[in-house]
């Protein structure tokens, strides 16, 4: 399954940002959290590859029942 996503940059008088957004749906189903520290490899001039740092707990996540 493919996204695709555009690139967008930011230039500001000394310096530039360069973004990439991720889909909501590509997120939730790579359960990534808020904040979640990735690191990009470079393979080559066409291929980067998202590498989490730490392992993804494997227990499904809770969810906050509703009291009346």
């Amino acid at each position: 399954m493919g996204f695709q996503t555009k690139i967008q940059l930011i230039k500001r008088a000394k310096s530039e940002q360069w973004y990439i957004n991720f889909p909501s749906a590509l997120a939730q189903a790579m359960e990534f959290d808020k904040a979640e520290v990735v690191e990009w490899i470079v393979q080559d001039k066409h291929c980067l590859t998202l590498k989490r740092i730490e392992a993804v707990s494997k227990e499904p996540k809770k969810k906050l029942s509703k009291v009346p």
